[in-house]
């Protein structure tokens, strides 16, 4: 996290760490909300815990391809055209 979204705050027996959040309201099928309950018990996860990882995931997968949209001609012009060429590359 970065310094606009943690809060540290000290005494001389501890140190806080707390995370501000702000709070999402969305719309689910019954069936997903469903689903999301049953993994929530099976995990011993909370369902928001489960929605933020997920959402994390999400976002870092969309940053990802995002670059590698913008990267991928460089890439081409250098005869990286697979993930294998890239592998083989750095191996």
């Amino acid at each position: 996290m970065d310094a606009q979204n943690e809060e540290l705050t000290e005494n001389p027996h501890c140190a806080t760490l707390s995370y501000i959040m702000t709070t999402l309201t969305i719309r689910l099928p019954n069936d997903l909300r469903s689903e999301l309950k049953t993994v929530s018990r099976e995990k011993n996860k909370p369902v928001s815990d489960l929605v933020r990882e997920s959402i994390r995931r999400y976002v870092a997968i969309e940053r990802f391809r995002s670059l590698r949209k913008k990267v991928l001609p460089f890439a081409e012009a250098q005869g990286f055209v697979t993930d294998e060429d890239v592998f083989k590359a750095i191996s």
